[in-house]
């Protein structure tokens, strides 16, 4: 099956493991430079002639965009491996936040790729399995762990088989008649839940779309505001005849965890969270709604009254197949931590807050 292999790969790169990725125009040898260390990446490219693929956006910040035509932040380019480029600056070249702490010399040179259409699929990959978008990168025949397709990489989509796993009662702070749904899929290896709050009638659910967020809705975070949006969500939604809140494990808007904190670090380097995204070499918003629309599909909801700040959520579960009857918005004050982190969701993002 095809999402097998692009789940297996997926699975390799974090586990620091080579892969192949093969195109229409041809196939490439690649190993995570985030997960590489020197006894695999010696295996893997024993002659250190392996060169580097990164995104456009991280190759404008080492200063190769004038070596780009009209460049797309998500195209792929090829760095040629000089011989000062070793693994601890290949692991700069990839990480942005350690830009100020490791200042990069340079010059680097782009090299024309042979197979674009792959690269830009392996690209695609990484950023799926939640890594820095940056390969050392070969050609040729010898072994490696996972092959996959760049189109079964592009038809990658955990909400095709996402299915109910079980169900139980659930009484919370907002409601003690709450019932809480898992759903899984075999491609994915995170679930993701539905809390359904009153009693169900004929009546459009109050539904909100909530980002999993480890260090707001858990740590209660103050950069952020996710964990009191949570809190205020589920008693608004209590408030109403019924609704469902889906907790979706998009961590970072969709680039993970560790990436999401990575993207904390450069904010304290002065970068906002938009800007911050974009050099790590992922999307301002990586996020899947049609996760959210299978779920919803899945519990017999094709309208809903969508409780956010965000019109993009509205679009995004629309062009998923669910009408959004209206928007409703979240009020909260804002404390010192997150005025500017508010400022770019309302300005960059256009959050209506």
């Amino acid at each position: 099956m095809p999402a097998r292999d692009a789940a297996r790969a997926i699975d390799a790169l974090r586990r620091g493991w080579a892969i192949k990725v093969v195109g229409a125009d041809g196939a490439i040898r690649l190993m995570a430079i985030e997960g590489a260390d020197a006894v695999t990446l010696a295996a893997f490219d024993p002659h250190a002639r392996a060169d580097i693929l990164i995104s456009a956006a991280r190759a404008e910040t080492l200063k190769l965009a004038n070596q780009l035509a009209a460049a797309d932040p998500d195209l792929p380019v090829l760095v040629e491996r000089a011989p000062w480029i070793d693994a601890d600056v290949a692991t700069a070249m990839s990480d942005p936040v350690l830009d100020l702490a490791s200042p990069l010399k340079g010059p680097f040179r782009a090299r024309p790729l042979a197979a674009p259409q792959a690269a830009k699929a392996a690209l695609r990959l990484a950023r799926l399995a939640g890594i820095l978008p940056a390969y050392f990168l070969t050609e040729g025949d010898e072994a490696v762990d996972v092959t996959v397709q760049a189109d079964d990489i592009d038809a990658y989509d955990d909400a095709i088989h996402l299915a109910i796993a079980t169900r139980a009662r659930l009484p919370v702070s907002a409601s003690e008649t709450a019932e809480i749904i898992a759903f899984r899929s075999p491609d994915e290896p995170r679930e993701h839940v539905a809390l359904v709050v009153g009693k169900r009638d004929a009546s459009p659910p109050v539904v909100r779309l909530h980002s999993e967020c480890l260090t707001g809705d858990v740590l209660g975070s103050l950069k952020c505001d996710c964990g009191p949006q949570l809190h205020q969500a589920l008693h608004q939604i209590a408030d109403a005849p019924w609704g469902v809140l889906l907790y979706l494990r998009q961590e970072g808007r969709g680039i993970g965890l560790v990436n999401k904190l990575r993207a904390y670090a450069m904010q304290d380097q002065g970068f906002d969270t938009v800007d911050a995204n974009v050099r790590l070499g992922f999307a301002i918003d990586a996020r899947d709604f049609s996760v959210a629309a299978r779920m919803l599909d899945l519990l017999g909801v094709a309208q809903v009254r969508l409780l956010t700040n965000n019109p993009n959520k509205v679009a995004g579960l629309e062009a998923a197949g669910i009408g959004v009857l209206e928007r409703l918005p979240i009020i909260l004050p804002t404390n010192p931590h997150n005025e500017r982190y508010l400022a770019t969701k309302r300005d960059r993002t256009g959050h209506q807050l």
